[in-house]
């Protein structure tokens, strides 16, 4: 039974307050006596009724009803109207489900985490077609996507065989809107003022819905336009480097750099110990300016003559366009030309059960000071068209789909460097890091010496991504009138997929397009240069008392990309991945009367999937002479996989429910991954290729819960989940190329190296991953009167897994992206016109990356407390007050232990106002949900 659960909470970061207004023309933010009929008359009597604010406390208690007709382990959020999924995009509309959680990027919600596993672990659906979002991986990119536009979205947890496979940890299915999900004539209409605290900008957000339908046939048209301006402030970029940075290269730095480390820390150098002794590579003092503007559309075309037959064609189309600015210095310890000259503070302890010494305040003979002014620009735009039949003939009901889901991205970069060597001294501070003064007299203040800086390049890269996904599936199945079998239901499906990606690059390095002559006679000081914060706009910098001037990325663009101007793609760089799948599958139902009501799903599914990859893989130059060229080549394999799945509960009591699921699934390699594709890290003198020859992670899972139904919509819900994962995808060292030669950026060779070469590979073993997910919903009206409306709805899921990290120095480490717990609460009181809620979203530590596929650096846990309330003055009017992150919570990481810092990170979000919000409606809507509440 494919039923929907309602959790209605909100939550981003460092979000101020706002206050909001909503005009309705109709009964929808408010709630009036329940009423069997649903004609004008009766809903123009409605309207004089008491008011009933009902919104958070319905959605609870629909959840509920819902829960207890599920056959599996599923959550869900539903939207009514435009105005219910008030979020910056849609992966914030998720993350109070229990046991989802999302990722930040820069204080935004960009990707969905379920039950603590790593965001690609997760299938997504839009109207039960696979997503594409350009990202050329199988986890989507949330933030592209306006929540406004959304119906509903279910988190499913225990796979039945009909759905489609690609979830370890779970599959997100979303909804767009259809014409009779309400009946009759909607328009809903609202405006909004977002103020961001630091910039001091004011944005805009409009969305709109007209629906209405006319007998047999309904039309509906949605529209969302969003404007945003996120500004982070960011001590960060701090990471470890080992010394084989200099002891790797013979010479004078080398030894400099041995004798340095046994005089100021008595240590002795090994060849052994030369990736368990770093020293702080680098530290940046960073501004970024995120300006995104989102556009979103939805249509519908339904006819449906009766309840047992619809005919549905559904449009969902937008673009996401976001121009980002970064201003960065920092002072890059590592230069090729430096080492060590003073070690004024070591840390031979915190690490010490992994080896690792840490240099933690270091004086350098050379160090490399660098003003960077980065521009990112991405457009993408996404389109998806389908259409489902749904028939229902005696026993027999008959589902159809197909459609198309696409996306085109393009990603365009650049990079203007201005470059300093000078003594410096790097060092850790409590929150970050920091590039000050040395003892040498030649030392340099990095922020105030623009004559020192000389312009070393600017760069360009340009990457255009076409991801286009196909899909059709029937489905079929028969309700039998037996007392104990209840229904057979058969089906198969095919999906094609494709993802080509085209890429180029070029450095300016001279006065004019294709100059190859390094100018070592223009100065940072020789162009125009402005405080950064003036750049940007705003406050002063937030992360540390500090100021410094750079260029703008308005002059650099206007100085350096004359009309005309693109990056051309290199044919080398291009590739192409092809999968298909066709997948056939059976279920049965079951319903027995044991002393207890029991049903079950039994059922099983076989894909088969074949992939084609194809590009260019260097290889020694036919001619003989030495170097290498770019080759096309491509490939094909196939796999397949029988996939059996379990479902079923028993009714204990009429209020205690047991529910029981057991599966095997499994999620596909990234298609970036099964690319041919080599791309170059000359810092770290390593290659990292693609491998066509991936196949999928499976899992073999279990899970067993325990629900108790309270009186007044409460609820009391357990579950024990286990998996084994096999075939996990990780980097791992698969080859060597000898003779390398590295240049330096004005031209001259650094040197020639053995490139080490990294690939995607399924890793050997399995690993068990259990975790313990718990819900309560308890209405306090059912201990005392004088309580009734308040309320809390609280989750918490605890993860524990043997599942493990890629690190080369065999550090213990949790997979990339893996919480170990997630906690999520809301306080409320719902009665009458005032609603109020405080919430609580936490997500604990988790490891961000593998810095050098050595040292795990860590995102440390966050928690927010949001607020809102409302009032509804009149059934037309409603008022709401909001406060996101109201603790002003900071975003920090580490590597390895917290002692280490990596990142400071410092965001303003911003307040907003909600203009009147028009809606008119003639019907009462089968759902709703009072909670309009917009945050930034």
């Amino acid at each position: 039974m494919n039923r929907k659960f309602q959790y209605f909470d909100r939550t981003t970061p460092l979000f101020l307050g706002a206050a909001l207004i909503a005009l309705v023309a109709g009964p929808v933010a408010a709630q009036t006596a329940p009423t069997s009929s649903t004609d004008g008359a009766d809903a123009d009597a409605d309207a004089g009724a008491d008011i009933v604010v009902t919104g958070y406390s319905r959605s609870l208690q629909e959840a509920i009803d819902i829960k207890r007709d599920t056959i599996g382990f599923s959550d869900s959020i539903v939207a009514t109207d435009i105005a219910d999924f008030p979020e910056q995009n849609l992966s914030e509309a998720l993350q109070r489900v229990p046991g989802v959680t999302i990722e930040r990027e820069k204080g935004l919600g960009t990707r969905v985490n379920v039950r603590g596993l790593p965001s690609e672990f997760t299938f997504v659906s839009i109207n039960k077609l696979a997503t594409a979002s350009g990202s050329g991986g199988r986890d989507v990119e949330f933030d592209i996507f306006a929540s406004e536009l959304i119906q509903s979205v279910t988190v499913q947890k225990s796979p039945t065989a009909a759905d489609e496979e690609g979830g370890i940890a779970g599959s997100v299915s979303i909804r767009t809107a259809r014409p009779f999900d309400n009946s009759g004539f909607r328009l809903v209409g609202s405006a909004e003022g977002a103020y961001n605290s630091i910039s001091e900008k004011i944005d805009p957000n409009f969305s709109f819905l007209a629906s209405n339908t006319f007998g047999n046939f309904g039309v509906l048209v949605s529209i969302a336009r969003q404007q945003r301006t996120n500004r982070t402030d960011s001590n960060s970029g701090i990471n470890f480097r080992p010394i084989a940075r200099w002891t790797d290269r013979a010479g004078a730095n080398r030894n400099q750099a041995i004798a340095v480390l046994q005089r100021d820390a008595g240590v002795t150098f090994t060849d052994a110990d030369k990736n368990r002794i770093v020293f702080l590579d680098k530290v940046g003092d960073r501004v970024y300016q995120n300006d995104q503007d989102r556009l979103g559309l939805s249509g519908s075309i339904q006819y449906k003559p009766s309840d047992s037959f619809s005919l549905a064609f559904d449009a969902f189309v937008g673009s996401y366009d976001t121009v980002e600015d970064e201003y960065d210095a920092a002072g890059y310890a590592a230069s090729s030309n430096s080492t060590l000259e003073t070690i004024h503070e070591y840390d031979a302890t915190t690490l010490a059960d992994n080896g690792i010494i840490v240099l933690r305040d270091v004086s350098y003979t050379n160090t490399q000071h660098e003003f960077l002014s980065k521009e990112y620009l991405n457009e993408t735009d996404y389109r998806q068209f389908g259409s489902e039949v749904n028939w229902e003939t005696g026993n027999w009901k008959i589902n159809a789909l197909g459609g198309y889901s696409g996306a085109r991205k393009t990603l365009d970069f650049s990079n203007l460097k201005h470059v300093a060597y000078a003594p410096s001294r790097t060092r850790y501070t409590e929150n970050g890091g920091e590039t000050i003064p040395s003892a040498n007299p030649r030392t340099i203040d990095m922020y105030n010496a623009p004559a020192s800086y000389l312009f070393e390049a600017y760069e360009t890269t340009r990457e255009r991504i076409k991801d286009d996904k196909y899909a059709a599936q029937l489905d079929v199945s028969y309700q039998f009138d037996s007392s104990v079998l209840k229904r057979l239901n058969f089906g198969g499906r095919y999906t094609s997929k494709t993802n080509a990606r085209e890429y180029g690059e070029e450095k300016i390095q001279g006065p004019t397009r294709g100059s190859t002559a390094y100018v070592n006679r223009r100065t940072l000081a020789d162009s125009p240069l402005e405080n950064v914060t003036d750049i940007v706009g705003g406050k002063a910098y937030q992360a540390r008392d500090l100021n410094w001037a750079q260029i703008s990325n308005e002059y650099a663009r206007a100085f350096f990309r004359p009309d005309g101007f693109e990056t051309p793609f290199n044919d080398g760089q291009y590739y192409k991945v092809e999968e298909e799948t066709l997948a056939g599958y059976g279920m049965i139902d079951f319903e027995f009367d044991v002393s207890v009501p029991l049903f079950v799903n039994l059922g099983g599914r076989y894909v088969r999937t074949t992939v084609r990859s194809e590009g260019f893989h260097q290889v020694q130059n036919p001619d003989g002479s030495t170097g290498l060229t770019d080759a096309p080549v491509s490939s094909e394999g196939r796999y397949e996989k029988f996939l059996p799945s379990f479902n079923a509960h028993a009714e204990l009591t009429e209020s205690l429910y047991l529910r029981a699921a057991a599966s095997q699934t499994l999620i596909r390699p990234a298609l970036t991954d099964l690319a041919y594709k080599r791309t170059a890290s000359w810092n770290d003198f390593r290659f990292t290729d693609g491998n066509p020859n991936l196949e999928p992670t499976y899992a073999d899972q279990w899970e067993v819960g325990v629900e108790k139904y309270l009186g007044r919509g409460g609820i009391l819900a357990a579950s024990y989940f286990w998996k084994k994962i096999k075939g996990v995808v990780q980097n791992e060292l698969t080859g060597v190329v000898p003779d390398v030669t590295k240049y330096n950026a004005n031209g001259t060779i650094d040197g020639v190296y053995d490139f080490d070469v990294y690939q995607p590979v399924n890793a050997e073993g399995s690993y068990d991953v259990s975790g313990i997910e718990l819900n309560a919903v308890v209405p306090f009206g059912m201990f005392a009167d004088w309580a009734d409306g308040f309320g809390v709805n609280a989750n918490v899921t605890f993860l524990d897994s043997s599942l493990t990290g890629e690190s080369d120095l065999d550090v213990a480490t949790s997979p990339i992206g893996l919480a170990d717990n997630t906690y999520n609460a809301t306080i409320f009181y719902d009665k009458g016109p005032l609603s109020l809620r405080v919430s609580y979203n936490r997500k604990g530590a988790y490891v961000e990356r593998i810095e050098r596929n050595m040292y795990p650096v860590y995102r440390d846990a966050y928690g927010q407390f949001d607020i809102a309330a409302s009032y509804q003055l009149t059934p037309n009017f409603r008022i709401e007050l909001q406060g996101i992150n109201i603790g002003n919570e900071r975003t920090t990481g580490y590597t390895m232990d917290p002692s280490f810092p990596t990142t400071l990170r410092i965001l303003r979000k911003p307040d907003q106002l909600r203009s009147p919000c028009a809606v008119l409606n003639r019907r009462r809507p089968a759902s709703q949900s009072g909670d309009a509440a917009r945050h930034e």
